[in-house]
This record gives C-alpha cells, sequence and structure tokens, in this order.
C-alpha cells in the first residue's frame, strides 16, 4: 500500500504514514469486534415488537415505506418520527413501526432485543446517479429567487413558521442542498457577467456553465463524506449523522486507508444477515410480494396476540387471509419540501384495527398501493421538470446517463467499492429471501389443497351415505311388497 504522507523535503515520510495505519488499524479493529459482539444471535427472521425500516438514500424508500409497509401495519401503529433526530419514545406500548434515515447506530436508542430491523439498497452506480440529480434538483428551485442571500432568509422564515421536517433537514441532503445551492447561484452570477442567457449542451451531466458536472460532483470532500459507501456505513453505523463517538474516527480511517473496509464491510454484512427483511430496488415488485407474504402474516399476528389492544378478537381470522401479493411498480420518490412530524394515535380503536384487517387481504393493499405510487410518480415528474427548467439544458434520465463517459462510471465504482460488495452479498441474501417465501406459501397452499380435500372427502362419504341408505330402503319396500303378493 502506499501510504500518504510527505515530510518537509518532499520525500514520502513511510514512518510516519504506517505510524497512522497502525493507529487507524487499531481503532476500526476494536470497534468491529464490539459491534459485531453487539449482534445478538438468534431468529432475525422473527418479527420483534419494533420494527425499525432503516432508510438508504435514493432506494425508492420513502415510496416503499408509504405505499407498501405502512399499509401492512396501519397508520395508527407509526411511531412518531423524523428522518434526522429520534423523535419518539420506543417504550411506548403501540408504537410497532419506525423509519428514519439514521444509520444503524440509532440501535442504541431502541430495545435491541425487542427490535426488528429492515432495509432496501440499490446498486452503487445507480444511487449515486439519483444522489446527484436529487441534489441539483432540489436546490435548483432556488434560483427562482434574486440571490442566494434572498433564498436563504425567506427559507428560514417559511421553517420557522411551520415547524414541519424539511429536506434541509433530513440527512444527508442537510450537507448536500445548502451546498449545491450555493454553487449554482454562483454558476448562475458568472453566465450573467459573461451575458450567457442559453447554453446548448446534450450532455445533462455535464453543463458546466448550469451546474456542477457529475464528474466534479464525484470528487467533492462533502460527497466523499457522505455518498461513497453510504449504505455499507449507514448499515454499519458509522455515518457522520451517527451516535456513536467513535464512528467518525473509523469512517475517516476507513476512507483513509482503504483497506480497513474490510472490518466495515464484514459487520454490515452481519447486520444484513440478521435483518428481518432486505429488499432490492432494481426488484422493486417481487420485493413488495415477498414483503407482504413474509412479513406481513407476522404483523398481524403480533397484533392479534397483543391483549392490551381493544377489539382483538375481531382480528384473529386475518392470518389466514394473505395470499401472494400480484405484480405491482413502485416509485422511487422522497419526500422533498416538508411535512408536520406524525403522531401516534394513543387509543387505537376498534375501527383502527379493523382498517387493518381489510387492508391486509391482496386485493385491499393492492388497490391502496397502486393509489398511493400512482400520484407520487406523477408529483415527481412534474416537480422535476419545473425545477430543472432553471438549469435547462440540463434535463436527467436513464437515457442521459447513458453519454456519461465510461471513465466517470468507473470511477464512481472504485469510490464505493465496500456498496458494491454489499450490494452483492445482499442479492444472495435476497435470493435466499425469495426461497423461504416461495417454501411458505407452498405450505400454505398445501394446508388449503389438504382442507379443500378433506372437504370434498366428507361431501363424497355423505353423497354415498345417502345413496346407500336410499338403496336399503328400497329393497325393504321391495321385500314388503313381494310378501304382500306371496299372501
Amino acid at each position: 500500500m502506499d501510504f500518504a504522507g510527505v515530510n518537509g523535503g518532499g520525500s514520502v515520510d513511510a514512518s510516519s504514514a504506517e505510524k497512522d495505519f497502525v493507529q487507524c488499524e487499531k481503532i476500526v479493529r476494536e470497534w468491529a469486534r464490539s459491534a459485531l459482539e453487539e449482534e445478538i444471535e438468534g431468529d432475525g427472521h422473527t418479527l420483534q415488537d419494533l420494527l425499525f425500516f432503516l432508510h438508504v438514500p435514493r432506494t425508492g424508500g420513502r415510496t416503499y415505506f408509504h405505499c407498501l409497509v405502512k399499509k401492512v401495519y396501519g397508520a395508527a401503529l407509526e411511531c412518531p418520527r423524523s428522518y434526522d433526530k429520534l423523535r419518539f419514545d420506543p417504550r411506548k406500548p403501540k408504537c410497532r413501526l419506525v423509519a428514519t434515515h439514521d444509520d444503524y447506530s440509532i440501535m442504541s436508542m431502541l430495545p435491541r432485543e425487542k427490535t426488528s430491523v429492515m432495509t432496501v439498497l440499490r446498486h452503487p452506480v445507480d444511487r449515486v446517479f439519483s444522489a446527484y440529480e436529487f441534489s441539483v434538483e432540489v436546490a435548483s428551485r432556488f434560483l427562482v429567487h434574486p440571490n442566494l442571500t434572498s433564498a436563504t432568509e425567506l427559507t428560514k422564515r417559511i421553517r420557522a413558521k411551520h415547524k414541519g421536517v424539511s429536506t434541509l433537514d433530513i440527512w444527508p441532503w442537510k450537507y448536500l442542498v445548502p451546498w449545491m445551492r450555493e454553487d449554482l447561484f454562483a454558476r448562475r452570477d458568472a453566465r450573467k457577467m459573461k451575458g450567457l442567457s442559453y447554453v446548448n449542451s446534450n450532455d445533462s451531466y455535464n453543463v458546466e456553465e448550469m451546474a456542477m458536472p457529475l464528474h466534479q460532483f464525484i470528487n467533492e470532500p462533502v460527497v466523499l463524506d457522505t455518498v461513497h459507501n453510504g449504505a455499507t456505513f449507514q448499515v454499519a453505523g458509522l455515518t457522520n449523522n451517527s451516535y456513536l463517538a467513535e464512528a467518525h474516527d473509523v469512517r475517516h480511517c476507513v476512507q483513509k486507508f482503504t483497506i480497513l473496509g474490510e472490518h466495515v464491510l464484514q459487520v454490515a454484512q452481519k447486520r444484513l444477515d440478521n435483518m428481518l427483511f432486505v429488499g432490492l430496488t432494481e426488484k422493486h415488485r417481487e420485493s413488495a410480494k415477498m414483503f407482504v407474504n413474509v412479513v406481513g402474516p407476522q404483523v398481524i399476528s403480533q397484533i392479534a396476540s397483543d391483549s392490551s389492544m381493544e377489539g382483538l378478537s375481531k382480528i384473529k381470522s386475518v392470518t389466514e387471509q394473505n395470499s401472494l401479493l400480484s405484480d405491482s411498480e413502485l416509485d422511487s420518490n422522497y419526500h422533498q419540501d416538508g411535512t408536520s412530524d406524525q403522531k401516534t394515535t394513543e387509543n387505537v380503536s376498534t375501527e383502527n384495527l379493523e382498517g387493518i384487517k381489510k387492508n391486509m387481504t391482496v386485493e385491499k393493499i393492492m388497490e391502496e398501493y397502486k393509489a398511493c405510487i400512482s400520484p407520487l410518480r406523477n408529483s415527481q415528474s412534474v416537480r422535476r421538470t419545473n425545477s430543472l427548467r432553471e438549469i435547462s439544458p440540463a434535463n436527467f434520465s436513464k437515457e442521459a446517463r447513458l453519454l456519461v463517459p465510461d471513465t466517470v462510471l468507473q470511477q464512481i465504482r472504485s469510490l464505493n467499492s465496500l456498496d458494491l460488495r454489499l450490494f452483492k452479498y445482499a442479492e444472495g441474501i435476497y435470493a435466499k429471501q425469495n426461497e423461504r417465501m416461495h417454501e411458505l406459501v407452498t405450505t400454505e397452499e398445501l394446508k388449503s389443497v389438504s382442507s379443500d380435500s378433506h372437504g370434498i372427502r366428507l361431501w363424497q362419504a355423505t353423497v354415498l351415505a345417502t345413496c346407500f341408505a336410499f338403496f336399503i330402503l328400497l329393497c325393504v319396500n321391495a321385500r314388503r311388497r313381494r310378501s304382500k303378493l306371496k299372501i
């Protein structure tokens, strides 16, 4: 390894660099050992009292949560939350579902033995593209203001007035968007000074007069710290939003000496192994089907067994109503302007529980799911089109991505080597989950067939018995008629 360290004369100070490496190796190894020891051995595929949805940015997680997971649980069981700081008491008995952009270190705030974790991962190259596009898109909305000062002051007043959770409060956008916003205003000012009113380009990811090019974005310090290998650091609990004091030293050591990333990857893989569910953005339909069939019945069973909730006896039969979820589409859409904190319903009524019962049928959940994702997809498309008008000719799309040079794509892969390996590992976990789902569905189908067969056999026996009785009656009557004739 080529250790980074240069002395005053310009030669490599190998001893100093080696000392730094030894110190970093000690820090990372100690953290990894402690993290692995904290992992609870057991059946991670059994739903616990609380489900934590670890939301990796730009994986379609928000749509997945609101249009699917929340539909399975019902709004009444959702914990009050923010996407940055913990705002709920996990000891509340009716609080069973939380989703945030917090990393795995949030588990230090939760009842670990009573908490299940789920997440959705995406191919790292696509996730970096999406992070770049979203940063530019959100920042470009501020260009309707005459200058950066005006945009910043107005934003502060609006946030103070509404007291909601804005994109500017959410990790990692609280770092990326203000930074990108400042860059966009600087480029607009430069265009005005040059007298440029229009820029012509066929490459949406390299229109430097309008927005920071992708090849520059991926090398910026804030992106190196929040985007690259972001999924691995988030699952490991090592983001710059971590609750652990040692997280920052560990992350910086891994970023400085990439070989130490093996320890972080090992922890992240172990945690994926122990998660209740791991979905893939690239397999939206299959992930949705899998979640409903594997996790859904456990949610209903959990609710049904909670004797402290009113009206539970009315929903105990729901566990038998779940079946294969038909194909549907998820869309990647993020909460962009702001929303108010959602409050947990303290008193879960019978009507709430009956609502959960109805939503857990295949037909119901599909109706609500499709109705949910359609407006999200449409609003995202309209919002993006309107936002990017300010920086035309930038027009982000799958087709435009094909024009990005291979050298840039290769650099993205190199900067996200841990995430690439974690994603590959997640694909293996996903395949195993798929096998378990089919085993579960097959078992349920066999039970159903057995039940139906039992019903058919009972019906056949009844018919045969009736026919036999009728035959005996005919014989008796015939004998009586013959006896009368002889007399």
